[in-house]
């Protein structure tokens, strides 16, 4: 999983738990020491009501990916 975080931001990300759609990842976080990223972040349910708050996003931690594809990626949460 040697990718960078650009190469994300086009990504769809999908809960291989319930097969539920959660979005395209909108950042990434990272451990700048390392230069490894530590978790993906995807918009809430309600990012169009709340354009300004992040409250509703979901920080998914990298051991959480289960798989990286061409156009998605797959998260047991």
């Amino acid at each position: 999983m040697g990718q960078k975080g650009l190469d994300f931001k086009h990504k769809e990300v999908i809960n291989i738990s319930d097969g539920k759609r959660l979005g395209f990842v909108q950042d990434v976080c990272a451990d700048l020491e390392t230069g490894t990223i530590t978790s993906i972040i995807v918009p809430g349910n309600n990012k169009i009501l709340n354009m300004f708050s992040t409250s509703n996003d979901i920080v998914i931690p990298w051991q959480q990916i289960k798989c990286i594809g061409d156009d998605v990626i797959l998260v047991q949460i």
